[in-house]
């Protein structure tokens, strides 16, 4: 029986809530159109209401033919003098229009027999949309249009036009028509979404109504501020962004706390194993480093599960921390498993692991991909048995067939490369007895505390903010492509002292082959340049076998330069190479240049990272290479990375699952975080029962973090 349609315009004594009632109720929306929405997370006529604009069209005036200017959008309204199909490249309507000031052309590459007959002479139309310059002159492409009809006045409108998120197949018209009937449905009856932030909230933040926002950012008015609601600061967006970002921080700490119920074996501090290893190293360690390990041991003593992000700059001693954290749960008789990225990053871990490990029991063993055979079997039979105290890998350690005796303590390096929900799956690998493992992960990208703040609600965080005495900083210089053969002179100098280097190959293009491409060629021809000298190459399409036989290689000296893709961002220690060359820096994000960078400055040495750009740089690329060049401090890169590029970039891609936002900018919207977690706690204490609805209006059951 098919679903009657609501009349929107009829008045009711009360309408279902609209996150209760089905998109097919509304006009228009059948199956089909249903599947093309519930692409965009709409399910309900509230989705609707908070499926927002991301930009505006100002189509309230009329812009006379004369005043057209390339480049911008505008509304114009004439007589069609004439319409023909005409011949070039390509095929195109042209139609040929005039108002009391001049005459335009519209042109449709694609176009009907039907629509060339509508559009006929003598007819007026009224068009929005963007001048541009073409064969005739300035032109329309493709415009939004409507034939009047004869005597027909049409008022420009009231309202700017909303711009939304679409889809295949879903045009703007249309998905305006649905939201205009959702939001009839609204204000025919308010009861119908509930204002769910606290009266309180709303006084305090001096805040609109959830109802007058979703009226105006949805209806602006003709004399509304285009450019504040562009910029997404006008306060009806920002009442909104609020209570999304208050969703998403919310339900970071729902997952928290369900976490928190879990039980964790209890570790306590170690009596023999750390302060014999502390007694035996030739360095001491840092301040930060003894802050941040005082702060995991507390945690692993405890029997509630750690859930502890560690991060500091590169080469600051994040992994010494893991060794300590490491002995603590191995003096307790609970395994460590160590996660990392990639097999050349696991593979270094080992060799650290074993290098301070040297001469106690502990078994370390190593697990990933490439482990075939009887040497995999074996393996698996010392984690199983729990013979094997510290078990080093990559997400390989994570398959169905690795059975952990009692895992206490799992460590994930590089915490961008993995995102939320990946970190809530490895809680699985918890014990037979019902006890789940303590989690630290690790970045060695500094994240502004901003972002800190929102992204990572779900764990604590300690901080490594010095480095060891010793490390050197690195010398940063910005030099032209033209000035190539002097790069190449200044590598031969080098490596002629013994030192060695990097030459780091990018592309604009996310695309693994073509970087690789870029690599081989730079490879033949810096062969011929540096001939006497060994240069090595690698890539993220080489096999596992042959990236680490090459990495080997480098760190034994054979290796003289070594040309690479950005696989080396993470993990790679050389202490003997001093130069890195950095070719089209211009290209990545700050963060990733400095983690680059950070690749050299390992020894005592003076090392040199060298940007070699190409002409012509833009504004922006200056300014971003010219922070790279005036600092080596991790974390004030990264909070200009996070003001010019964004949260998004600067977490990775993989870190979709928290970027999931409608209108909110953790950049933009930095100044709301104080508020947000003074708010969340009284909501956590005073107002429980609004946490759920809240989450689910925000974001999507796929989309709530803790979903797998």
């Amino acid at each position: 029986m098919p679903v009657k349609k609501l009349n929107t315009t009829a008045h009711s004594a009360k309408l279902l809530p609209l996150n209760k009632m089905s998109l097919t109720q509304l006009k228009g929306v059948g199956p089909a159109l249903a599947k093309k929405l519930a692409n965009l997370n709409i399910f309900s006529p509230a989705d609707l209401l908070f499926h927002l604009p991301f930009r505006y069209q100002d189509r309230t005036r009329l812009t006379p033919i004369t005043a057209l200017q390339p480049g911008r959008d505008v509304v114009i309204e004439g007589e069609i003098l004439g319409s023909a199909i005409v011949f070039g490249r390509r095929r195109s309507l042209l139609v040929k229009i005039k108002d009391s000031s001049g005459i335009a052309n519209l042109r449709f590459f694609h176009f009907s027999a039907a629509q060339k007959s509508n559009l006929a002479d003598g007819k007026r139309i009224r068009c929005y949309g963007e001048a541009r310059w073409g064969r005739s002159g300035v032109e329309m492409f493709h415009p939004e249009y409507k034939v009047l009809a004869s005597g027909e006045s049409f008022p420009a409108n009231q309202r700017l036009t909303p711009v939304y998120p679409s889809t295949d197949g879903l045009q703007q018209n249309r998905l305006r028509n649905i939201i205009e009937q959702a939001l009839a449905l609204l204000n025919r009856s308010p009861d119908s979404l509930k204002e769910l932030l606290p009266q309180d909230l709303l006084e305090d933040l001096h805040n609109s109504t959830l109802h007058e926002a979703l009226n105006y950012v949805h209806h602006p008015p003709k004399d509304a501020e285009l450019s504040a609601l562009e910029a997404g600061t006008h306060p009806c967006q920002q009442r909104l962004v609020f209570e999304e970002l208050l969703a998403h921080f919310l339900c970071l700490r729902r997952m928290r706390d369900r976490a928190r119920k879990e039980k964790a074996a209890k570790l306590s501090a170690s009596r023999s194993l750390i302060p014999a290893l502390l007694q035996s190293l030739p360095f001491t360690l840092t301040a930060a480093q003894e802050k941040a390990f005082a702060e995991v041991s507390k945690d692993l003593a405890s029997n509630v599960p750690m859930l502890r992000l560690l991060q500091g700059d590169v080469g600051s001693g994040k992994t010494m921390v893991a060794i300590l954290a490491a002995l603590q749960t191995v003096e307790n008789a609970f395994q460590v498993a160590i996660m990392a990225p990639t097999e050349i990053l696991a593979e270094q871990h080992f060799l650290n692991f074993m290098a301070m490990l040297e001469g106690s029991n502990i078994e370390v063993c190593f697990l990933s991909g490439k482990i075939k055979g009887n040497k995999r079997a074996e393996t698996l039979a010392l984690i199983a048995s729990g013979q094997a105290g510290i078990i080093i890998g990559t997400h390989a350690l994570f398959q169905d067939e690795v059975v952990f005796s009692q895992l206490g303590l799992l460590v994930i390096d590089e915490q961008h490369r993995f995102g939320v929900h990946q970190r809530l799956a490895l809680l699985e690998k918890g014990q037979p007895h019902g006890l789940v493992p303590h989690q630290l992960v690790m970045t060695a990208t500094p994240i502004p505390r901003t972002l800190m703040m929102s992204a990572y609600a779900d764990l604590d965080y300690s901080v490594i903010d010095e480095l060891p005495p010793g490390r050197t900083a690195v010398n940063t210089l910005l030099i032209a492509d033209s000035r190539r053969d002097e790069v190449i002179a200044r590598i031969r100098e080098a490596c002629a002292q013994g030192r060695q280097a990097y030459w780091v190959c990018t592309l604009i293009e996310e695309s693994e082959a073509l970087q690789c491409q870029a690599a081989e060629a730079t490879y033949t021809n810096l062969q011929q340049q540096l001939a006497g000298l060994n240069v090595g190459l690698i890539h993220g399409r080489m096999k596992a076998a042959e990236k680490s036989q090459i990495m080997n290689q480098f760190k034994s000296g054979e290796i003289h330069l070594l040309v690479a893709t950005t696989v080396i961002e993470v993990g790679v220690d050389v202490p003997n190479a001093s130069l890195m060359i950095i070719e089209n820096p211009e290209r990545l994000g700050l963060a990733q240049l400095h983690q680059l960078r950070g690749r050299v400055g390992r020894g005592n040495t003076d090392s040199h990272c060298l940007l070699l750009y190409r002409k012509p740089l833009s504004e922006l690329s200056q300014k971003r290479l010219t922070i790279m060049r005036s600092s080596n401090d991790g974390f004030y890169i990264a909070q200009k990375d996070l003001e010019i590029r964004g949260p998004g970039e600067v977490l990775g891609t993989r870190q979709t699952g928290l970027m999931n936002y409608r209108l909110a900018d953790l950049s933009r919207d930095a100044h709301l975080q104080e508020d947000i977690h003074r708010w969340a706690g009284r909501i956590r204490e005073s107002h429980p029962q609004i946490i759920d609805a809240l989450i689910d209006r925000w974001l999507s059951v796929n989309q709530q973090y803790g979903t797998v």
